[in-house]
Protein backbone atom coordinates (compact mmCIF):
# COMPACT_ATOMS: atom_id res chain seq x y z
CA UNK A 1 0.00 0.00 0.00
CA UNK A 2 2.82 2.75 1.09
CA UNK A 3 5.96 2.10 0.15
CA UNK A 4 7.90 3.03 3.37
CA UNK A 5 11.38 2.34 3.51
CA UNK A 6 14.02 2.56 6.09
CA UNK A 7 14.78 5.82 5.90
CA UNK A 8 11.63 7.33 5.60
CA UNK A 9 10.68 5.24 9.09
CA UNK A 10 14.26 6.81 10.50
CA UNK A 11 13.19 10.36 9.91
CA UNK A 12 9.57 9.74 11.17
CA UNK A 13 11.47 8.48 14.75
CA UNK A 14 13.35 11.42 14.63
CA UNK A 15 10.76 13.77 14.42
CA UNK A 16 8.77 12.46 17.01
CA UNK A 17 11.31 12.19 19.66
CA UNK A 18 12.13 15.90 19.04
CA UNK A 19 8.26 16.61 19.31
CA UNK A 20 7.08 14.44 21.39
CA UNK A 21 9.87 14.02 23.82
CA UNK A 22 11.94 11.45 25.01
CA UNK A 23 10.12 10.87 27.77
CA UNK A 24 6.56 10.48 26.25
CA UNK A 25 8.14 8.48 23.32
CA UNK A 26 7.68 4.56 24.56
CA UNK A 27 4.41 4.62 25.65
CA UNK A 28 3.33 6.73 22.43
CA UNK A 29 4.94 4.23 20.20
CA UNK A 30 2.90 1.53 22.52
CA UNK A 31 -0.29 3.25 22.12
CA UNK A 32 0.13 3.87 18.51
CA UNK A 33 1.13 -0.09 18.03
CA UNK A 34 -2.25 -1.51 19.81
CA UNK A 35 -4.23 1.12 17.74
CA UNK A 36 -2.39 -0.16 14.51
CA UNK A 37 -3.26 -3.78 16.00
CA UNK A 38 -7.06 -3.25 16.44
CA UNK A 39 -7.12 -2.01 12.96
CA UNK A 40 -5.43 -4.78 11.24
CA UNK A 41 -7.74 -7.05 13.54
CA UNK A 42 -10.78 -4.79 12.28
CA UNK A 43 -9.54 -5.33 8.55
CA UNK A 44 -9.11 -8.94 9.07
CA UNK A 45 -12.77 -9.71 10.43
CA UNK A 46 -14.13 -7.27 7.38
CA UNK A 47 -12.33 -9.27 4.91
CA UNK A 48 -13.34 -12.31 6.55
CA UNK A 49 -16.96 -11.89 7.03
CA UNK A 50 -17.19 -10.56 2.71
CA UNK A 51 -15.70 -13.69 2.30
CA UNK A 52 -18.22 -15.64 4.23
CA UNK A 53 -21.10 -14.13 2.61
CA UNK A 54 -19.65 -14.68 -0.46
CA UNK A 55 -19.14 -18.58 0.02
CA UNK A 56 -22.85 -18.33 1.53
CA UNK A 57 -24.37 -16.92 -1.52
CA UNK A 58 -22.36 -19.59 -3.94
CA UNK A 59 -23.80 -22.27 -1.34
CA UNK A 60 -27.35 -21.05 -1.66
CA UNK A 61 -27.10 -21.11 -5.39
CA UNK A 62 -26.03 -24.26 -5.89
CA UNK A 63 -28.60 -25.88 -3.20
CA UNK A 64 -30.87 -24.38 -5.76
CA UNK A 65 -29.30 -26.14 -8.45
CA UNK A 66 -28.75 -29.21 -6.62
CA UNK A 67 -33.06 -29.05 -5.68
CA UNK A 68 -33.66 -28.13 -9.39
CA UNK A 69 -31.84 -31.62 -10.90
CA UNK A 70 -33.16 -33.66 -7.91
CA UNK A 71 -36.75 -32.40 -8.66
CA UNK A 72 -35.81 -33.09 -12.83
CA UNK A 73 -34.08 -36.65 -11.49
CA UNK A 74 -37.87 -37.52 -9.75
CA UNK A 75 -39.76 -36.29 -12.37
CA UNK A 76 -38.24 -38.25 -15.05
CA UNK A 77 -38.15 -41.61 -12.32
CA UNK A 78 -41.98 -41.06 -11.66
CA UNK A 79 -43.23 -40.78 -15.29
CA UNK A 80 -40.94 -43.57 -15.91
CA UNK A 81 -42.37 -45.89 -13.42
CA UNK A 82 -45.51 -45.23 -14.49
CA UNK A 83 -45.04 -46.11 -18.00
CA UNK A 84 -43.74 -49.24 -17.64
CA UNK A 85 -46.22 -50.10 -14.42
CA UNK A 86 -48.84 -49.05 -17.20
CA UNK A 87 -46.68 -51.45 -19.65
CA UNK A 88 -46.57 -54.14 -17.08
CA UNK A 89 -50.60 -53.95 -16.39
CA UNK A 90 -51.67 -54.56 -20.53
CA UNK A 91 -48.97 -57.15 -20.85
CA UNK A 92 -50.74 -58.98 -17.80
CA UNK A 93 -53.97 -58.00 -18.67
CA UNK A 94 -55.29 -60.86 -21.13
CA UNK A 95 -58.20 -60.41 -23.89
CA UNK A 96 -62.09 -60.77 -22.40
CA UNK A 97 -62.56 -63.21 -25.09
CA UNK A 98 -59.49 -65.63 -23.94
CA UNK A 99 -60.17 -65.92 -20.34
CA UNK A 100 -60.95 -69.65 -19.21
CA UNK A 101 -63.64 -70.20 -16.99
CA UNK A 102 -62.48 -71.69 -13.51
CA UNK A 103 -63.67 -74.54 -12.65
CA UNK A 104 -64.44 -76.22 -9.26
CA UNK A 105 -61.74 -79.30 -10.44
CA UNK A 106 -59.48 -77.04 -11.22
CA UNK A 107 -56.10 -77.07 -8.93
CA UNK A 108 -56.44 -73.64 -8.81
CA UNK A 109 -59.95 -73.32 -7.24
CA UNK A 110 -59.07 -73.34 -4.00
CA UNK A 111 -56.13 -71.95 -2.03
CA UNK A 112 -53.52 -74.10 -0.44
CA UNK A 113 -53.97 -74.15 3.56
CA UNK A 114 -52.82 -71.42 5.63
CA UNK A 115 -49.88 -72.41 7.99
CA UNK A 116 -50.35 -74.36 11.02
CA UNK A 117 -47.56 -73.89 14.14
CA UNK A 118 -46.77 -77.36 15.01
CA UNK A 119 -47.80 -76.51 19.30
CA UNK A 120 -44.94 -77.49 20.80
CA UNK A 121 -45.24 -77.25 24.74
CA UNK A 122 -42.24 -75.67 25.82
CA UNK A 123 -44.03 -76.01 29.68
CA UNK A 124 -43.98 -79.74 29.19
CA UNK A 125 -40.67 -79.82 27.84
CA UNK A 126 -39.52 -78.01 31.08
CA UNK A 127 -41.11 -80.18 33.46
CA UNK A 128 -39.43 -83.47 31.82
CA UNK A 129 -36.60 -82.54 33.88
CA UNK A 130 -36.19 -84.95 37.15
CA UNK A 131 -36.91 -83.28 40.40
CA UNK A 132 -33.80 -85.48 41.97
CA UNK A 133 -31.60 -83.55 38.79
CA UNK A 134 -33.04 -80.16 40.10
CA UNK A 135 -32.49 -80.99 43.69
CA UNK A 136 -28.98 -82.30 43.53
CA UNK A 137 -27.97 -79.25 41.45
CA UNK A 138 -29.39 -76.31 43.16
CA UNK A 139 -32.66 -75.41 40.87
CA UNK A 140 -35.37 -73.74 43.16
CA UNK A 141 -38.55 -74.84 42.66
CA UNK A 142 -40.28 -72.55 45.33
CA UNK A 143 -39.11 -68.88 46.63
CA UNK A 144 -37.62 -68.99 49.71
CA UNK A 145 -35.75 -65.72 51.71
CA UNK A 146 -32.18 -65.66 52.10
CA UNK A 147 -32.91 -66.20 55.96
CA UNK A 148 -35.26 -68.86 55.29
CA UNK A 149 -32.59 -71.02 53.05
CA UNK A 150 -29.80 -70.20 55.03
CA UNK A 151 -31.95 -71.80 58.25
CA UNK A 152 -32.62 -74.69 56.27
CA UNK A 153 -29.34 -75.50 55.22
CA UNK A 154 -27.72 -74.79 58.72
CA UNK A 155 -26.66 -77.33 60.63
CA UNK A 156 -28.42 -78.95 63.66
CA UNK A 157 -27.59 -77.67 67.22
CA UNK A 158 -26.10 -80.42 69.44
CA UNK A 159 -27.22 -80.14 73.26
Amino acid sequence: MFDIGFSELLVIGVVALIVIGPEKLPRVARTVGTLIGKAQRYVADVKAEVNRSIELEELKKMKTEFEDAARNVEQTVSSEVHKTTADLQSAWQPPADTVPPLSSDSPLAEPPPAYRHPKKNWRLKRGATPQWYKQKNGVRARAQSGAARVARFRPPRLG
